[in-house]
């Protein structure tokens, strides 16, 4: 092989290679693609992140309101078969344990204090009440 020849043996793998370079380029994504698909993400979970927390905060103020009106229920339930006047203790736990399954538990982690019977039953929690 000749000089000429070699150098366009050359040329050729040269032309080659940055053929083949150009291609694998174009098959992935750039980092600018990639930093901006983050950054749209990022903003979605910013807008979305808050509202699911005040929706959470919610649900959890109104099955602990639901908690009292069972409790309520249960005092009034409580207070008419043991014939108990308005204002007489309300029952215990232990008392009132056949009306229910288990105990009512504020999801908050609360503590429900049955008041007398006629008086509606409170959460320790702020902003939980009948």
């Amino acid at each position: 092989m000749n000089v000429s020849g070699k150098a366009t043996v050359m040329k050729k793998l040269a032309v080659n290679s940055l053929s083949n370079r150009n291609r694998k380029s174009k098959s992935g994504f750039t980092l600018v693609e990639i930093m901006l698909v983050v950054l749209i993400i990022g903003l979605l979970a910013a807008l979305a992140i808050p509202s699911f927390m005040k929706a959470r905060k919610k649900a959890q103020r109104v099955t602990c309101i639901e908690n009292l009106r069972v409790i309520a229920g249960i005092n009034d339930q409580w207070a008419i078969e043991s014939n108990a006047n308005s204002g007489t203790a309300s029952p215990t736990w232990a008392q009132a344990g056949s009306y229910f399954k288990s105990v009512p538990v504020c999801p908050t982690g609360g503590n429900y204090t049955p008041n007398a019977i006629g008086v509606d039953p409170d959460c320790s929690v702020n902003g939980h009440t009948l």
